[in-house]
């Protein structure tokens, strides 16, 4: 495993086999949101080598939590530094969504290790990758009501999308805490995995998406996110980013492998 250097002391990156893990190392805010941890994640982001194949979000041992919110108390302190309240709101809840949004938008395929509380913005974070696995003791909540405020970081557009308008009110209206079952009945999260056994899956799942034809994954990912409003149009963008991945090494590896009777040694070229 090679550590990535990084000015954050917020925030970790390591690359493993073209596995890059953003690791959110916050304890004493249990990984929360705060202008630190968000700016963590955006130079993380902005700093993964050319060898990254998939990228794994996930929480420090030490903070217990995933990532517990977004910081609420930032807004205070902001205002005490002359900014109004609403100026205070304001800054602080676009900076959290806007490292939400640069985890959604990640060309690389992602996965969310919750092992965790995630919550609030935490929540936001963890369904803003495309994968989530869920550590069977560990929570998902959209419970910004408890701290009575409105839902924010992305939450109004990725929570309907993933589970339908009328569950993600009720999740909102009632701020239940999703266990593992309901969260994957209700496909907040993809897979739960026992505490024994999370990083050995994570590892597995993780280590499958970086051997997989990355330029063709990444393609199918922003082709999975368009927003068609038809299958016509749908079809033709498949056209388009097909025309491009047959170039690629990976597709002559791939039938290479097929027509050989084996398995695919994909490279990501």
């Amino acid at each position: 495993m090679t550590e990535v250097e990084l000015d954050s002391d917020a925030v970790r990156l390591s690359l493993d086999d073209g596995v890059a893990t953003v690791t959110l190392d916050a304890p004493a805010v249990r990984n929360a949101l705060t202008v630190e941890v968000t700016a963590g994640v955006r130079e993380a982001l902005d700093s993964l080598p050319d060898a990254a194949r998939c990228v794994v979000v996930r929480g420090s041992d030490e903070a217990g939590a995933f990532c517990a919110g977004g910081d609420v108390n930032a807004m205070r302190e902001l205002q005490a530094d002359a900014m109004t309240l609403p100026e205070a709101v304001d800054h602080v809840v676009r900076d959290t969504a806007d490292c939400v949004r640069r985890v959604y938008e990640c060309d690389l395929p992602t996965v969310a290790a919750i092992d965790g509380p995630a919550v609030g913005a935490g929540a936001a974070l963890a369904i803003a990758c495309d994968l989530q696995l869920l550590r069977d003791d560990a929570a998902v909540s959209f419970g910004f009501r408890r701290v009575g405020l409105a839902v924010d970081s992305g939450v109004s557009y990725l929570l309907p999308r993933l589970v339908g308008r009328n569950v993600a009110m009720e999740l909102v209206y009632t701020g239940e805490e999703l266990g593992p079952d309901r969260a994957l009945e209700l496909g907040v999260v993809t897979r739960v995995a026992g505490a024994d056994e999370f990083e050995a899956e994570l590892a597995a799942l993780a280590e499958r998406i970086a051997g997989g034809p990355t330029k063709a994954l990444t393609a199918s990912k922003r082709l999975l996110r368009r927003p068609d409003d038809s299958i016509e149009a749908a079809i033709e963008h498949e056209a388009s980013a097909q025309a491009v991945i047959f170039e690629t090494d990976d597709h002559a590896e791939g039938v290479a492998s097929f027509t050989s009777r084996r398995e695919p040694e994909f490279e990501g070229t």
